[in-house]
């Protein structure tokens, strides 16, 4: 089944720190309504939190649009970071662990990809950067028969 969007819950502004923690507040309370879990909100955040940096560091700053979803059958989080900035010359390089353009570790797209279930970058040189990620309610696994 085709995921529903729902309205745009949030967009937030991304241009300082400050604005750093307030993305990283709103994505863990988002998902908590939704029902994530410790682990699976820990990850959205951790993601959210790197994407947001490099859309301050790389891109000169942007902005998060965070929007529900539903399938029908699972709720879910899509997270978009946007800016303006020079956009990224290869992305297969970018999404290399290890590699940074910065100062940092270079683990942040790398490491948001596999933290999230859903991920895809719309980038050309000069024309900004989109990160586009989704999280998945994962809920509890069953018990598992013959099991107390």
């Amino acid at each position: 089944m085709e995921a529903v969007s729902r309205p745009v819950t949030a967009e937030l502004p991304i241009g300082s720190d400050a604005d750093l923690s307030r993305v990283r507040q709103r994505v863990r309370q988002a998902a908590t309504d939704l029902g994530f879990g410790l682990a699976q909100q820990t990850k959205v955040v951790t993601a959210a939190s790197e994407l947001a940096r490099n859309t301050l560091v790389h891109g000169g700053g942007g902005l998060m649009e965070m929007t529900s979803l539903d399938d029908g059958h699972r709720r879910g989080l899509r997270l978009s970071f946007v800016d303006h900035g020079p956009g990224i010359r290869d992305v297969e390089l970018a999404l290399t662990d290890g590699y940074t353009s910065g100062g940092g570790l270079g683990l942040g797209l790398g490491g948001a990809r596999r933290l999230m279930q859903h991920f895809t970058i719309d980038t050309a040189p000069g024309q900004g950067t989109t990160v586009t990620v989704e999280a998945w309610e994962q809920g509890v696994p069953a018990a598992r028969r013959g099991t107390p």
